[in-house]
């Protein structure tokens, strides 16, 4: 099992008297590709910061390999960020601006030379080190924004939406490049998104946030298949999210009707938030189901079809690879194990 690298403790930070994280804790493992995920305003990229060292907290501690380093400053930390907007040098050429971090520190022009062309090397831009930057697409700009910050070989790479600007074919290749380079350098990098399939496709550990707080930690596979509650569960993916009853341990009630679940510990006869994915349900003849719907609208995706059923309570979305038509009645059935039962979000005042 990796180690800690980087640990949060009880962080909080405000700004202008509004307060931005809430005490957050959170722990990193050396070597891992951790993802903070959220909508706009959640903390993600203000965490960020914080372990950059770019923010100070109110209170609390970063920690780095144990060591308290919360008053230390950014160049004094074995970090090194990657942000949206590049920041890159206009007036150097590709290899002057990756050379860069080396010449601050006064390294031997060997060395410069030895791990420029072996950072070109990784990012795939041989051959491009006499280019100036604005000659460069977008996604060969960031290619240097990374190769300038792993030059000076971090222990950690922090990583604020550096996709953001890219086209979506670029996007898809970056994701798979970055996975790619954080496996063959062993280093741990710490990104910011709040693109769910992003965070899906690239990270060993994802850190769900909303409003300042952490609201799961977890593999991808954790966190899409058993969300902690109906934001995390509506975040990471489509969701169907429904108010239930639980009745009692292994049995929920929907929209009237009791279903057999694999939930136990909620109480009884007690209100939950009910999470049943499009993929996990079925569409029969209406005689076979006990909830049943008339669909109201039919959108082709590539690989399925997206589909509106309307029962008396609740418009279910469905995805499947067999259309219905539209106005047809049909049943809709699942299995116990694709019933997610979580407790009901308690609002922030």
């Amino acid at each position: 099992m990796n180690k800690n690298i980087i640990s949060l403790e009880n962080i909080a930070v405000s700004f202008d008297g509004e307060r931005v994280l809430n005490n957050i804790s959170l722990d990193i493992k050396d070597k891992e590709f951790v993802t903070l995920l959220g909508p706009s305003g959640c903390g993600k990229t203000t965490t960020l910061r914080t372990i950059g060292g770019f923010i100070t907290p109110d209170s609390g501690a970063v920690k780095f390999d144990g060591k308290d380093i919360t008053s230390l400053p950014p160049y004094k930390r074995n970090v090194n960020t990657v942000f949206q907007r590049y920041a890159l040098f206009p007036h150097l050429d590709v290899y002057e601006n990756i050379a860069f971090g080396l010449r601050v520190k006064k390294e031997p022009e060997k060395k410069i030379q030895s791990r420029v062309r072996e950072m070109l090397e990784l990012v795939n831009l041989q051959g491009f080190e006499k280019r100036k930057t604005d000659s460069l697409s977008g996604g060969q700009q960031q290619r240097v924004a990374i190769a300038r910050a792993l030059v000076n070989e971090p222990k950690v790479l922090l990583l604020d939406e550096p996709l953001g600007a890219l086209d979506l074919k670029l996007r898809k290749e970056m994701q798979t490049e970055l996975k790619r380079m954080q496996q063959r350098l062993e280093i741990t990098f710490v990104y910011v998104t709040h693109d769910q399939e992003e965070a899906l496709t690239m990270s060993d550990t994802v850190v769900v946030m909303k409003d300042g707080d952490i609201l799961q930690v977890g593999s991808p596979v954790d966190i899409y298949n058993e969300p902690k509650n109906a934001f995390v569960a509506d975040f990471i993916g489509e969701s169907n999210i429904l108010n239930g009853l639980m009745v009692k341990d292994l049995l929920v009630e929907i929209s009237g009707v009791k279903f057999e679940c694999v939930d136990k510990g909620f109480g009884e006869n007690k209100p939950v938030d009910v999470v049943i994915r499009p993929e996990d349900i079925k569409l029969v003849e209406p005689d076979k189901a006990r909830i049943s719907g008339v669909v109201s609208s039919v959108t082709f995706k590539g690989v399925h079809y997206e589909m509106r059923i309307e029962s008396y309570d609740h418009t279910w979305l469905v995805h499947s690879t067999k259309a219905a038509e539209e106005g047809a009645t049909v049943g809709l059935t699942f299995d116990p194990y694709d019933i997610h039962i979580m407790n009901k979000m308690e609002e922030r005042r």
